[in-house]
């Protein structure tokens, strides 16, 4: 039996963290993750989870607390947002070179200067190749439920790595939603227990975590981190198949809207892809064959499945919530062009940057790229392959 709420975003992920009862929670508060590990640490103080809560004095202090707790063989959680993400970012590659399956939903948020609080995807993007699986959330009901699955994926026997749930500052994580909580019990039944793999406290089997490897070892310690990289795709698959059996809600690597027959398409991350979806819904309508690709897994990024189900389009537009300066384009931009590349025959791809800061996301916005698809598809002719939308003039 599913439990219909109305709850914030941050609300329904700090539920779902309370419903696997994790070992040991490190903690620090940055908006507009705050309310997420506040809530938390009510249920810790309530009695309503065994977790160890650690109060830290940083967010690179909170994933130096963390990695020692994995390490030591507890399953682990903590949360951040922008400037702490960023914080952290030398302690990243250490809790994904060591497989430590760490889980992290992090609320976006634009990263400074100037400061700002309000959501973008700078903060996750600038850490998308530190070894962390990343799944994205278009609602908060996708945050809640990858939140779950995230630690069946991370937790996995041939996987062993951190986990990144992303969903959109203050849009998500403030904003109410109806969802659907599953029972406890349920939820508890499909994470399982937590198996230790080579933990600090077996003092009768002794390990050493972090030595330092020369140049005779370290390249194969490098490819020793992406082996199971490449194996997170079927494992997010398989337990998205599972997950499916006690929730009745679908989730892929990818969802793809209305894009089996389009001609024209927009690929867009988190909530703006709800938006898009009901412009596309009016093109159909005007009859211009409209579709929508809305990434979940982000990292490992699926390159081939994302290539087959964008090979047949006219036009793509890539929209990015965050810019890749020096790259000339925005991240998704960047690896979806990557998944066409080996095609001999492929769509005209554009690329648009929108929302940075929290600026809104409109229907016009998304509406305005579709024409101007409409007309490349028309024409032949690109007019700029990479701009700002929504920009005071």
């Amino acid at each position: 039996m599913a439990r219909i709420v109305a709850v914030t975003g941050n609300e329904a992920v700090a539920e779902a963290l309370k419903q696997i009862n994790p070992d040991v929670c490190a903690a620090y508060p940055i908006t507009p993750q705050t309310d997420m590990m506040q809530r938390f640490a009510g249920f810790v103080s309530d009695g309503k989870v065994k977790t160890e809560i650690i109060l830290v004095e940083s967010e690179h202090s909170s994933m130096s607390a963390c990695i020692g707790a994995s390490a030591a063989g507890g399953r682990v959680i903590t949360a951040t947002s922008s400037q702490g993400l960023a914080l952290m970012w030398e302690m990243l590659f250490i809790a994904s070179g060591l497989r430590l399956p760490i889980i992290m939903p992090v609320v976006n948020r634009a990263l400074s200067a100037p400061l700002n609080i309000h959501g973008d995807h700078s903060d996750a993007m600038g850490a998308r190749d530190a070894g962390w699986i990343q799944l994205w959330s278009e609602n908060t009901q996708e945050a809640y439920d990858n939140t779950i699955q995230a630690f069946r994926i991370g937790e996995h026997m041939d996987i062993r790595l951190p986990v990144i749930i992303c969903l959109d500052g203050f849009i998500i994580s403030h904003s109410i939603e109806r969802i659907e909580y599953i029972e406890d019990s349920d939820v508890r039944n499909f994470v399982g227990d937590f198996k230790a793999v080579n933990p600090l406290l077996d003092i009768r089997h002794p390990v050493s975590y972090g030595p330092l490897i020369l140049p005779d070892y370290y390249m194969e310690f490098m490819r020793a981190h992406a082996e199971p990289m490449a194996k997170v795709p079927k494992v997010v698959l398989d337990v998205a198949k599972d997950f499916e059996k006690i929730s009745g809600r679908k989730y892929g690597l990818f969802e793809a809207y209305r894009l089996d027959d389009a001609e024209i398409g927009l690929v867009i991350l988190n909530s703006a892809a709800g938006t898009s979806k009901d412009v596309i819904d009016e093109f159909r309508n005007k009859g211009i064959k409209a579709g929508l690709l809305k990434p979940r897994l982000y990292r490992p990024f699926p390159y081939a499945e994302v290539g087959e189900a964008l090979k047949h389009l006219k036009a793509v537009c890539v929209l990015d919530r965050a810019d890749a300066f020096g790259g000339s384009f925005g991240p998704v931009f960047i690896d979806i062009a990557a998944s066409l590349y080996p095609y001999k025959e492929r769509p005209f791809l554009i690329n648009k940057i929108y929302g940075l800061g929290g600026r809104d996301y409109l229907p016009e916005h998304a509406a305005l790229v579709l024409d101007e698809l409409a007309e490349i598809v028309k024409t032949g002719k690109v007019k700029t392959f990479k701009e700002y939308i929504g920009v005071r003039e």
